[in-house]
C-alpha cells in the first residue's frame, strides 16, 4: 500500500486553491512576456515549479514564493540558485522589478488590489480567471478598479488559457493579464486617494447622462459638467465605464479637483 504523503499545514491542494498550470503554449507565452522586461523577478504561487524552472534559466535574480511548505522544500532542493520562500502572496512584499505568477483564482481580487496599491514593481504578468483578466484590461467596458488605477498603470489582455490547461481543472478558463507602471503618471501620486474617491462617486452616482453623473460626482452645475465632458472629448460616452485613461485624468482635472 502506498504511504500517505504528509499534508501541508494549510491543507491539501484544493484547500490552498491551487490549479497548477501545465499548458505549454501559455508557459512559453509567459516566459516571452517576462523576457521583454528587465530586473529581478518575484514569482507568486510557484507550486511544483512549472514556471519557476524556465524563469530560472533567464539568469536573473529570482524569488519564488508558495504557501505550501512541502513544495517549497522540494523546489529549494531542485533549484538551489533560486531563492524559494514559504510565503503568502497576500502578505509578501512586492519588492522586485517584475511580478509574475499563476494567481490562485479565489485570491485574485485581494492580490490585485494589494499589487496596485503597494511596491515599486514596474511590470506584472499574471494568470487569473478569464473574466477578471478581461475586465481589468477594459474589454467590454472599464471597471471601478481599472479606472481607479488607470492613471498609473496600463493593463493588457495577452491571451486565454483553457481550463484543461490546469491540474486540477477549474470550472472556468484562465486569462493572461499584463500590467505596466506608467513612466509618466496621468494624475499626480499625491492626488491618488482623492482621485479614487472621485471615480467611485462617478461609478455609483445617478444620472441619465454622463454630464449629469459628472455634475453629481464633482459638485458642478450642468453647464460646467457639459463643458468638462466636452473638454475631454467624451460627448459620445454614455457611462463612466466607457471612458479611457486620458479622459478620466482630464475629468479629474476639470471636475474632480474642485473643492
Amino acid at each position: 500500500m502506498p504511504r500517505n504523503r504528509p499534508r501541508s499545514i494549510h491543507g491539501g491542494r484544493h484547500e490552498l486553491g491551487q490549479n497548477f498550470l501545465h499548458h505549454a503554449p501559455t508557459l512559453d507565452r509567459i516566459l516571452s512576456l517576462v523576457e521583454r522586461t528587465s530586473g529581478p523577478i518575484l514569482e507568486l504561487g510557484a507550486g511544483d515549479g512549472a514556471l519557476t524552472r524556465p524563469l530560472a534559466r533567464l539568469g536573473r535574480p529570482l524569488t519564488a514564493i508558495d504557501v505550501d511548505e512541502r513544495r517549497v522544500r522540494r523546489l529549494r532542493s531542485d533549484l538551489p540558485q533560486v531563492r524559494v520562500e514559504a510565503a503568502d502572496a497576500t502578505r509578501h512584499p512586492f519588492d522586485a522589478e517584475v511580478v509574475v505568477g499563476n494567481v490562485p483564482f479565489h485570491l485574485t481580487t485581494p492580490i490585485l488590489r494589494r499589487l496596485l496599491a503597494t511596491g515599486r514593481w514596474r511590470h506584472a504578468v499574471l494568470l487569473t480567471q478569464w473574466e477578471v483578466a478581461r475586465k481589468r484590461a477594459g474589454v467590454g467596458g472599464g471597471t471601478l478598479m481599472t479606472a481607479q488605477s488607470a492613471p498609473w498603470f496600463v493593463f493588457a489582455l495577452e491571451g486565454r488559457v483553457p481550463a484543461w490547461g490546469f491540474r486540477p481543472q477549474p470550472s472556468v478558463d484562465g486569462g493572461l493579464l499584463t500590467i505596466a507602471r506608467r513612466g509618466s503618471p496621468l494624475v499626480p501620486a499625491t492626488d491618488r486617494r482623492a482621485y479614487e474617491a472621485f471615480v467611485r462617486r462617478m461609478f455609483t452616482g445617478r444620472g441619465s447622462s454622463l454630464p449629469a453623473i459628472v455634475a453629481s460626482a464633482g459638485g458642478l452645475s450642468m453647464p460646467q459638467a457639459r463643458r468638462a465632458v466636452a473638454s475631454v472629448r467624451a460627448q459620445d460616452r454614455r457611462l463612466p465605464r466607457d471612458l479611457g485613461p486620458e479622459q478620466w485624468a482630464g475629468l479629474w482635472r476639470e471636475a474632480g479637483r474642485r473643492p
